[in-house]
């Protein structure tokens, strides 16, 4: 009778969970899982917006990657922009994090400014940016001449583009990141530094190598596998911006796969492309993080 008592009050609670948990699981799998699911069936036909009806066609359409010279290009595109924009969007936002927590005046104003970019809507952010980055007309091109320098084709050099898109999203992403920085600083306790300068870590670099750095391991991890994610999720800022041109220098893998799917109208192929990048985005992020736990755990 006793054990009765005790077991319903569990089963109680355990329906009550479910119950709960219930509306979050049936939006989840309604949102993510059933259009991957599609995405992945998707994949192995010759599906198009233009025609009706389509035909399994096996591995075809993961074949012609191999031979798609636009997806190699597209993939090489990505990668270089990430190059350029990973460092930027971590190591800008932890140097202005640690010189934002040393101040005690302003504080607050400092860190709402700095994070007014994460707000913003970013197809409205990145208009007023094109307009900045006009070859002609911006304001930087405006302020490299008053500075006795010449004028540079932002948007319209397959050379510079990738670095002013990349210039963009760092911009757009630094508020975030600085902020995922501060929670980690805050967290640190002062004692520690205290304890550094006795053992005659006087130097900034010192207690940032000693204390800071080690401590700030975690949020280190978790900001640089959401800026790795971000680097390949580019779409909007190329969109907006240059549509993938000049001539498809800055034709990343995302906008390739927007262009076969809602222009070219090749919408299995398109899938292709997408569960390729979802499947490669994964495992990056997935390495990274155990390689990062593995530092953590022998350090």
């Amino acid at each position: 009778m006793n054990g009765d008592s005790l077991v319903r009050p569990e089963w109680s609670r355990v329906r009550l969970a479910y119950f709960l948990s219930a509306p979050a699981s049936f939006l989840i799998l309604l949102i993510y899982v059933l259009p991957i699911l599609a995405v992945f069936m998707i994949s192995f036909t010759d599906y198009s917006l233009v025609y009706d009806g389509f035909s399994f066609v096996g591995l075809d359409n993961y074949k012609q990657m191999f031979t798609d010279r636009h997806f190699l290009t597209a993939l090489q595109k990505t990668l270089i922009y990430a190059a350029i924009f990973i460092p930027g969007a971590f190591v800008l936002p932890l140097v202005l994090a640690i010189a934002i927590q040393r101040r005690r005046r302003f504080r607050s104003i400092l860190e709402v400014l700095y994070f007014m970019p994460v707000t913003s809507t970013l197809t409205a952010m990145t208009l007023v940016w094109r307009a900045l980055l006009d070859s002609n007309q911006g304001a930087i091109n405006n302020l490299l001449v008053g500075l006795g320098f010449g004028k540079v084709n932002w948007l319209g050099d397959g050379d510079v583009v990738l670095i002013s898109i990349a210039m963009v999203s760092v911009w757009g992403i630094i508020g975030f990141n600085m902020v995922l920085f501060l929670a980690g600083l805050t967290a640190i306790p002062k004692n520690l530094y205290e304890a550094a300068s006795i053992d005659g870590a006087d130097h900034p670099l010192d207690r940032f190598f000693q204390v800071t750095w080690p401590l700030l391991a975690p949020t280190a991890l978790f900001v640089s596998v959401n800026t790795l994610v971000t680097a390949f999720k580019l779409f909007d800022t190329v969109a907006v911006l240059t549509r993938g041109g000049p001539d498809r220098a800055s034709e990343v893998y995302l906008y390739l796969a927007y262009l076969e799917g809602f222009e070219n109208f090749n919408m299995a192929y398109a899938c292709a492309l997408s569960l390729v990048f979802l499947t490669v985005l994964f495992l990056v992020a997935w390495l990274q993080t155990r390689l990062g736990d593995r530092r953590r755990t022998h350090a």
